[in-house]
């Protein structure tokens, strides 16, 4: 028989793992860090097997705490996600939510989505962050991530898929009457192309190849810069070709600022995705602004709307 103790430790020893030691799931619990060392044992003593490997330079879970975890997180979640699907009938959203967005994206279409939200729902407070830098809401505490880009594998997250971020090529009238419009991928190497950078390395840009697979090419040009808002603005003064989002110059097309460039040439897209702690499952706050955004995503985008 499972006993309220036996469900603490339980829950005691997924909170040291997801944090990473017992230290910082002291804090995160509100409690000592010997007593959170001594729950675990106890788990470990009652479970006969050694879950955690400790040194004073190594923490992390042994096999049999790996395998342990797993089910023990899923459960904890579904259990957590029962309650809560059951109070949200009841419950408006409330409290404090945290969310982290990237940064030009972020400001441009989920903002906007959000503060809508928030002014319907009195009792919700916000902390909202704008950084294109990946994080781990489990280890950052916060509630709702989006992020652009393939996912790497978590068993602690869960990812609700908003759509496909989708580039293409283009560039303004001007320079397409001094310079002319490529005919090929290959004609990219006699244009300046404005490039966006990662520190000070330009990043390729990615296109399909004919057997279904992606190419990365190597693109260059007088200018670099890591603000896809400044690229798009120095397209606009005539200063070269770009590679960007639909969603940020999809207006600048149909108003004649930008004219599409290869317009039979496949990019490669990047699927959007809101992310979230299991353990947040369908907390009201949560399954709010989760729900909101598929409504407003899916299946077409806003952008491509008007």
């Amino acid at each position: 028989m499972i006993t309220e103790d036996h469900l603490k430790g339980i829950s005691i020893f997924v909170q040291s793992a997801d944090a990473g030691g017992f230290t910082q799931a002291a804090l995160r619990l509100g409690l000592s860090k010997s007593g959170v060392a001594k729950t675990v044992m106890r788990l470990e003593e009652r479970l006969g097997v050694r879950l955690f490997n400790r040194t004073t330079r190594r923490f992390a879970l042994t096999a049999d705490g790996q395998a342990f975890y797993e089910t023990c997180s899923r459960i904890l979640g579904e259990l957590e996600g029962a309650q809560d699907a059951l109070s949200s009938h009841h419950l408006s959203p409330r409290g404090l939510l945290r969310i982290d967005l990237p940064v030009v994206f972020g400001r441009r279409w989920l903002l906007p989505v959000i503060l809508e939200i928030a002014a319907r729902h009195h009792d919700l407070s916000l902390e909202i962050k704008f950084t294109d830098r990946r994080i781990d809401p489990v280890d950052d505490a916060v509630d709702l991530v989006v992020r652009i880009g393939d996912l790497e594998d978590s068993s602690t997250l869960i990812a609700r898929q908003l759509g496909i971020q989708q580039s293409i090529l283009c560039a303004s009238p001007d320079y397409i009457r001094r310079y002319g419009s490529p005919q090929s991928i290959d004609d990219l190497s006699r244009h300046d192309c404005i490039v966006f950078a990662s520190g000070r390395q330009p990043l390729p840009w990615w296109f399909a190849d004919p057997n279904g697979g992606m190419i990365a090419l190597p693109v260059s040009g007088r200018i670099t810069t890591n603000d896809s808002d400044a690229i798009c603005e120095a397209a606009i003064a005539g200063q070269g070709i770009v590679q960007l989002a639909t969603w940020l110059i999809a207006d600048h097309v149909r108003e004649g600022r930008l004219c599409q460039v290869l317009p039979q040439i496949q990019t490669r897209g990047f699927p959007i995705h809101a992310i979230w702690p299991r353990s947040r499952l369908t907390a009201p706050k949560v399954r709010v602004v989760i729900d909101e955004l598929v409504s407003r995503f899916l299946p077409e985008p806003p952008w491509n709307k008007n």
